[in-house]
Protein backbone atom coordinates (compact mmCIF):
# COMPACT_ATOMS: atom_id res chain seq x y z
CA UNK A 1 0.00 0.00 0.00
CA UNK A 2 1.30 3.45 -0.92
CA UNK A 3 -0.51 6.10 1.16
CA UNK A 4 0.91 9.17 2.92
CA UNK A 5 -0.45 12.12 4.87
CA UNK A 6 1.26 15.48 5.41
CA UNK A 7 0.45 18.74 7.13
CA UNK A 8 2.57 21.79 6.48
CA UNK A 9 2.76 25.28 5.02
CA UNK A 10 3.10 26.15 1.34
CA UNK A 11 6.58 27.50 0.63
CA UNK A 12 5.28 29.62 -2.28
CA UNK A 13 2.13 30.03 -4.36
CA UNK A 14 1.25 26.87 -6.32
CA UNK A 15 2.38 26.79 -9.96
CA UNK A 16 -0.62 25.73 -12.01
CA UNK A 17 -0.73 25.00 -15.71
CA UNK A 18 -3.30 23.50 -18.00
CA UNK A 19 -2.35 20.39 -19.93
CA UNK A 20 -4.47 18.92 -22.73
CA UNK A 21 -7.61 18.23 -20.70
CA UNK A 22 -6.60 18.80 -17.10
CA UNK A 23 -4.95 21.16 -14.65
CA UNK A 24 -1.62 20.36 -13.00
CA UNK A 25 -0.54 22.08 -9.77
CA UNK A 26 3.03 21.85 -8.49
CA UNK A 27 3.93 23.13 -5.05
CA UNK A 28 6.03 22.30 -2.02
CA UNK A 29 5.20 22.32 1.65
CA UNK A 30 7.41 22.74 4.70
CA UNK A 31 6.64 20.02 7.24
CA UNK A 32 8.04 20.52 10.73
CA UNK A 33 10.06 17.66 12.13
CA UNK A 34 9.02 16.32 15.49
CA UNK A 35 12.52 16.52 16.95
CA UNK A 36 14.67 19.61 16.90
CA UNK A 37 18.41 19.68 16.29
CA UNK A 38 20.27 21.69 18.95
CA UNK A 39 16.98 23.28 19.99
CA UNK A 40 16.44 24.72 16.52
CA UNK A 41 13.27 23.85 14.60
CA UNK A 42 13.83 21.90 11.40
CA UNK A 43 11.57 21.08 8.50
CA UNK A 44 11.41 18.81 5.49
CA UNK A 45 10.40 20.30 2.16
CA UNK A 46 8.03 18.01 0.31
CA UNK A 47 7.39 18.34 -3.44
CA UNK A 48 3.75 17.80 -4.40
CA UNK A 49 1.79 17.44 -7.63
CA UNK A 50 -2.00 17.56 -7.98
CA UNK A 51 -4.18 16.99 -11.02
CA UNK A 52 -7.66 17.90 -12.23
CA UNK A 53 -10.24 19.32 -9.82
CA UNK A 54 -7.81 18.99 -6.91
CA UNK A 55 -5.30 21.19 -8.75
CA UNK A 56 -7.99 23.77 -9.51
CA UNK A 57 -9.09 23.80 -5.85
CA UNK A 58 -5.50 24.31 -4.67
CA UNK A 59 -4.97 27.16 -7.15
CA UNK A 60 -8.16 28.89 -6.05
CA UNK A 61 -7.85 28.60 -2.26
CA UNK A 62 -4.19 28.13 -1.25
CA UNK A 63 -1.38 30.67 -1.22
CA UNK A 64 2.15 30.89 0.18
CA UNK A 65 2.29 30.40 3.96
CA UNK A 66 -1.12 28.75 4.29
CA UNK A 67 -1.35 25.53 6.27
CA UNK A 68 -2.56 22.54 4.26
CA UNK A 69 -3.35 18.92 5.09
CA UNK A 70 -3.03 16.49 2.23
CA UNK A 71 -3.36 12.83 1.40
CA UNK A 72 -1.63 11.13 -1.48
CA UNK A 73 0.85 8.58 -2.66
CA UNK A 74 4.61 8.73 -3.02
CA UNK A 75 6.02 8.50 -6.54
CA UNK A 76 9.66 8.32 -7.58
CA UNK A 77 11.11 8.88 -11.00
CA UNK A 78 14.20 9.96 -12.90
CA UNK A 79 15.25 11.88 -15.98
CA UNK A 80 18.46 12.93 -17.72
CA UNK A 81 19.16 16.67 -17.56
CA UNK A 82 20.88 18.90 -20.16
CA UNK A 83 24.29 18.05 -18.70
CA UNK A 84 23.52 14.37 -19.38
CA UNK A 85 23.30 13.61 -15.64
CA UNK A 86 20.63 11.35 -14.21
CA UNK A 87 18.34 13.23 -11.76
CA UNK A 88 16.12 11.33 -9.31
CA UNK A 89 12.80 12.77 -8.15
CA UNK A 90 10.37 12.07 -5.32
CA UNK A 91 6.91 13.66 -5.33
CA UNK A 92 3.67 13.25 -3.45
CA UNK A 93 0.83 12.75 -5.93
CA UNK A 94 -1.96 14.57 -4.10
CA UNK A 95 -5.33 12.84 -3.99
CA UNK A 96 -7.16 15.00 -1.40
CA UNK A 97 -6.54 18.28 0.44
CA UNK A 98 -8.06 20.05 3.43
CA UNK A 99 -7.62 23.39 5.14
CA UNK A 100 -5.49 22.91 8.25
CA UNK A 101 -6.32 26.26 9.87
CA UNK A 102 -9.18 28.72 9.83
CA UNK A 103 -9.35 31.46 7.21
CA UNK A 104 -9.03 34.09 9.94
CA UNK A 105 -5.89 32.47 11.40
CA UNK A 106 -4.36 32.32 7.95
CA UNK A 107 -5.19 35.98 7.21
CA UNK A 108 -3.88 37.11 10.62
CA UNK A 109 -0.64 35.23 10.04
CA UNK A 110 -0.21 36.80 6.59
CA UNK A 111 -0.93 40.29 8.00
CA UNK A 112 1.66 39.78 10.76
CA UNK A 113 4.26 38.65 8.22
CA UNK A 114 3.60 41.65 5.99
CA UNK A 115 4.02 44.05 8.90
CA UNK A 116 7.21 42.31 10.07
CA UNK A 117 5.73 41.32 13.44
CA UNK A 118 5.81 37.96 15.12
CA UNK A 119 3.17 36.82 17.58
CA UNK A 120 4.71 36.40 21.04
CA UNK A 121 2.79 34.15 23.42
CA UNK A 122 1.53 35.93 26.53
CA UNK A 123 2.06 32.95 28.81
CA UNK A 124 5.87 32.99 28.76
CA UNK A 125 7.46 31.82 31.99
CA UNK A 126 10.69 33.65 31.27
CA UNK A 127 11.07 37.38 31.11
CA UNK A 128 11.70 38.81 27.68
CA UNK A 129 15.30 40.04 27.20
CA UNK A 130 14.28 43.41 25.80
CA UNK A 131 12.00 44.73 28.58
Amino acid sequence: MNKCFFMGRLTKDPEVRQATNTYIARFSIAVDRRYKKDGEPTADFISCVAFGKTAEFIEKYFKKGMKIALEGRLQTGSYTNKENQKVYTTDVIVEAVEFAESKQASENRQDDQQEGWTNIPTDLDEELPFN
